[in-house]
């Protein structure tokens, strides 16, 4: 693997453009070791348009949980129609699913904030570990504004959870700046956007937004806001 020095490269790269961070993570680490987890948010099409310009064979990967909105599995067709491209699928391991919703019922995710997480790691973040087993970094849409969980985060990060880079390259940027991309090349989005949703996640958990309310608000709404990660974006010291 290749060795990054974090703390010279988010001081030099703090206002270069995600096309610049982007080029620079592909050229030093290699096109096969490096992949974009796309959710098919507004933020990961933008880092799958920046991406597929750079280098058309780039990796992209989908966790399908099993539980997205018809919605996301059309705008997963037409971008793959849009830039000829194919995404990596990761689904959970049908034991360990068939086992805990036996167990539990198919709503098992609403008792508990224990059983959500659960429902989390089997769907996600266990196919998670499997992709990122085969990089050496990994590409993600994350921005500071989303949360309260995400205020910390920097462009360039070790993940040590995997073991591996983890680069988030509009970290900085807003909402409104990622709509601007959006319209600017005419990249395709999430219908829902238009309908009230601001994250958009696996269907039962996720709802539309109340104006006033933050970006992720709709995501396990049941729930405290300094709890809301699925677990694929935990650093290592969080619960």
């Amino acid at each position: 693997m290749v060795q990054l020095d974090l703390e010279k490269l988010n001081k030099e790269y703090s206002d270069k453009s995600p096309e610049d961070i982007v080029r620079f993570v592909v050229e030093n680490i290699g096109i096969e070791k490096v992949a974009l987890a796309s959710s098919l948010s507004i933020e990961d099409q933008v880092l799958t348009d920046i991406l597929l310009k750079i280098n058309p064979k780039a990796r992209v990967f989908f966790l399908d949980t099993g539980r997205h909105f018809q919605q996301t599995y059309d705008l997963m067709e037409e971008t793959m129609h849009r830039y000829g491209f194919h995404y990596e699928v990761y689904a959970p391991e049908s034991k360990e699913l068939e086992q805990a919703v036996s167990k539990y019922g198919p709503n098992f995710f609403y008792e508990s904030v224990e059983l959500r997480k659960k429902c989390c790691e089997i769907r996600k973040v266990n196919p998670l570990k499997r992709v990122l087993s085969t990089v050496d970094a990994w590409i993600c849409g994350l921005r500071r504004e989303q949360s309260l969980t995400r205020q910390e985060l920097n462009i360039f990060e070790w993940d040590g959870l995997h073991s591996i880079y983890k680069i988030n390259p509009i970290v900085f940027w807003s909402e409104d700046r990622v709509w601007e991309y959006i319209k600017k090349y005419n990249i395709p989005y999430n219908s829902l956007y238009s309908k009230g949703f601001r994250s958009i996640g696996c269907q039962p958990c996720t709802r539309a937004v109340r104006p006033g309310e933050d970006v992720r608000s709709g995501r396990w709404w049941w729930e405290d806001p300094d709890k809301k990660e699925c677990g694929l974006h935990a650093r290592v010291g969080q619960v």
